[in-house]
This record gives C-alpha cells, structure tokens and sequence, in this order.
C-alpha cells in the first residue's frame, strides 16, 4: 500500500475557537525528544531507504498529526455531552479506558455529562436506546482492578442511521467507540451517516483487538497482558509433558489471522520446541512434516511441547472435510479447531511407531483476554484515553487515535480497517521465534502447497525453513 501525505489527513468538523484548559501549559512546550508540539506530524516511515523513495521535501513526507492537547479546541465543554461504548471481544484494559476517558472528561475539561452504552452498538438501538448508565469519576474509580468492561460488549451490525437517531436523542457531541475492526467498520458507517445529515458529532476509535493484527499501531493494548497470561499455560503443559513418558503438551491460544500472541507468549517462556502460526503453512505427513518432526523430538529428547495459533493449518482442516461453512455475528468465517486435529495426528502416528505418547492440550482462548490489565498494559491505557479526548474535543472525528513509533497519534479511521497486521515471514520477530526454538521447518507455499527445498543460504540457515521447531532443519 502507497500512502500519501492527504491519505493520512483526519477530518475535523471545523475551526476551534474555544480556549483549551491545556492552553497555558503549553503555550511554555517546545518540540523534543519527548514532546511533539501539536502543529508537528510523526512521519508514516522510519528508515533511510523507505524515506527516499519518497523522494520528497520533509514536509511532504506521509505523516501522521500528532496526539495530545490543543491550545485551542471546538467543542465548548460546558455544553458537551459524551458517550462511550465498548464493542466486539474482551480484552484486557477496556475498563481502564472507560475510566481514563472519564476522568479526563471530567477532571480537566469539566464536561458535566457522560453516558455508557450498554452491551456494545447495541446499546444505540431504537429498542435499547436507554440501556444506558450514567458514568461519573465515583462509578469508575476501582474498575480498572477488574477484567472485561462495566459497559458489556456484543457483536453483530447495526442499522447506522438508527444509531445516529439515538445520538441525537441523547444529546450526545462525542462518542468514544473502544473496539476492534469490525467495530472501526461500524464506526466509520456511523461517521458517514453523521456527516451526511451535517451533525457535530465527533466519532473517535480507540482500537483493540486481543490478536494484535490492527495495522498502523506499535502494538495493541490489553496484548501484553494477555500473551504474559498465556505463557503460564504454556508453562503448565511443559511441566505436564515433560513428566510423562513421550509426553506431547499442546497450547492453542487466540490468533484467527495472525499469530502474534503464539509468537509472544513463546518468546516470554522459551519452553516451545514448535510455533504454528497461520503466517506460516505447514503439512503433517512426509518426511519432513510435522508427525516425523514430533516424533524425532519424543525420540530424542523424551517429550515435546507445541504451541499454535487458533488459526494456524485451517489448511489442513479444509482438506478433511472438517470446516464448517458458518460465520459469527460479525460476519468472521468460523474457525476448524486445529489443536483436536494435531492432537489425534500426533496421538495415532505415534502410536504407529511404537511409542505410548501422553498427550495434555489446553485450549485456554478467552482465558486470556479476560485478565485484569498488567502494570504496562494499564499505561498505555491511559495515555490512550487521554488523547482519545484530546482529539474529540479538538473536533477531529472518523480519527483512531494510536501509538506509532512509540508516539501517539491520530489515524484516519478508515486506514486502520484497510488491512490486516500479521507476522511477517521475512521479519525480525519470526526469526526470533525460530532461533528461541532452535530452527527450522521448511515450509510450502500458499500457491503450491508443496515443500520448498532449498540449498542452506550463505548465513547458516535454509532459506525456505520458515515453521518454528527446535528439530534440526
């Protein structure tokens, strides 16, 4: 994808006139380090060479606007009533959103009024358009100490232009969507259908998604908690494996697409002798498939331990007849479930040869994305919620607001559904996960589906070993 300087240019309903309560203290601010002053952009780039492509002036350069307070804003606080709702998955930090965007609102902006949808975009229906509470500094004081989200969640669509009439019956200026794709989807139709009836409405997202796979964000809140809980059931099932004679333990955890959390959570623990992630195909039978691979590590080293991404080997599944042709409330294809596929492969083929394998699997999926935020987690949470209202009440709207290299900043909505972050098979991360297992797999490629075999390159590794293992390639 090609981006442009006007491609990342976010809306705004219009001129600020209002003095911002912020204005003083940065009025004294300069540019730094640490400081990016609001009139500077973070640049979309970061290396010489993807700069000089470019080939263009600094100033020209695809750059995001920067986060943080305005000295001036558009909305007058004293009229401003907000609405927040939380949609899709848990994930870990949702409540620490809900209050940072509370306490923000309230504390330093004064704003006198802010309403919780209940139970997702459902919640701005016609039919539940009360289900609502009243949020105030009190309500949420202590629920950042607790997993999920006061507000509930759902899934599934909802008719736009309704919700845009239970906005306005509310009195509601800006409205905070905290959710992932589908719920940037949703709130970018809702962003239309304010604009096509000329309402001052601001719709800011602040994006999550428990598999890390929204692009144009370093990193997703509420993903480092939940690969840190992961890793313990990792750490289970090795204990459990290597306690049993050819003992064979299996981690499924959360990644329909992308298997950051399985990359993550095994990095963290180094106890994996084998990654599956959906980045990466893999085959079962051969010489040089997965059961030979399994068994070599029984042999030899008296156990194995495997971990796997939901969405890893669907591959394998569709050619069995084992998929289901069904999709959820939002429209997602319903996963096979490759943790029972691999855990009855490996079960019969060891068997086969011989040996007497005990096989412990854990599924742990909502397990982990319904923990309380860790320390790290519930930071980046915060800052989130503070310039998710700096941007609204500055008047920006169909905006994301994100952190990018290691800045916050604002994202035009549509750009953070316009693809889907995954694991690159070429990138540093994975290769980190093949040298925590030890190398290499060789891997087939999604045209052919056929086993690459390649001479070692020059650097010591093969270069079409691509699934994770601590089996010599």
């Amino acid at each position: 994808m090609t981006l442009h300087l006007e491609d990342l240019c976010v809306r705004r309903l219009g001129e600020c006139h209002y003095d911002s309560p912020f204005s003083e203290m940065l009025a004294a601010k300069q540019t730094s380090p640490h400081y990016v002053a609001e009139g500077d952009r973070v640049l979309l780039d970061d290396t010489v060479s993807m700069l000089a492509k470019h080939n263009l002036p600094p100033d020209q350069l695809p750059s995001f606007e920067a986060a943080g307070p305005r000295r001036k804003i558009y909305f007058d606080p004293a009229h401003v009533t907000a609405g927040i709702v939380t949609c899709g998955g848990l994930c870990p930090g949702l409540n620490n959103v809900i209050r940072g965007i509370v306490q923000e609102l309230t504390v330093h902006y004064n704003v006198k009024r802010i309403l919780g949808f209940r139970n997702g975009f459902r919640g701005l229906t016609a039919e539940h358009c009360n289900d609502t509470i009243e949020l105030t500094p009190e309500r949420v004081r202590d629920i950042n100490n607790a997993g999920g989200t006061i507000l509930g969640s759902s899934r599934g669509g909802q008719d736009a232009d309704e919700m845009v009439d239970s906005l306005v019956l509310r009195g509601v200026n800006v409205l905070f969507v905290i959710g992932g794709d589908g719920s940037m989807r949703a709130a970018t139709r809702l962003s239309a259908a304010i604009r096509a009836r000329g309402l001052d409405i601001a719709v800011i997202g602040v994006p999550k998604t428990i598999d890390n796979d929204l692009p144009f964000t370093d990193q997703s809140f509420g993903f480092q908690s939940a690969f840190a809980q992961a890793t313990e059931f990792i750490s289970s099932v090795s204990t459990e494996a290597a306690a049993s004679p050819d003992g064979i333990g299996i981690v499924k955890l959360m990644g329909r697409h992308s298997g950051f959390i399985a990359c993550y959570a095994s990095l963290a623990l180094n106890t994996a002798d084998m990654v599956l992630i959906p980045e990466v195909p893999f085959v079962l039978e051969g010489t040089d498939g997965l059961l030979a691979r399994v068994e070599q590590h029984v042999r030899s080293k008296g156990f194995v331990v495997i971990v796997v991404a939901e969405g890893a080997g669907q591959d394998l599944l569709a050619e069995r007849g084992l998929l289901q042709d069904a999709t959820d409330a939002s429209g997602n294809v319903k996963l096979g479930d490759i943790g029972a596929l691999l855990r009855e492969s490996i079960t019969a083929h060891l068997t086969d040869v011989g040996l007497t394998p005990t096989v412990r699997y854990i599924d742990p999926s909502y397990a982990i994305r319904s923990v309380t935020a860790n320390a790290y987690d519930s930071v980046y949470c915060l800052r989130l919620a503070h310039a998710a209202v700096h941007a609204a009440m500055a008047g920006r709207t169909e905006t994301a607001v994100v952190r990018w290299r290691r800045r916050f900043v604002h994202v035009p909505m549509p750009l953070i559904i316009s693809y889907r972050n995954q694991v690159d098979p070429d990138g540093d991360l994975w290769m980190s996960v093949l040298e925590a297992t030890g190398h290499l797999l060789p891997t087939r490629t999604h045209e052919t589906h056929r086993w690459l075999n390649q001479e070692p390159s020059r650097g010591g590794h093969q270069g079409a070993c691509r699934s994770a293992t601590k089996a010599n390639c």
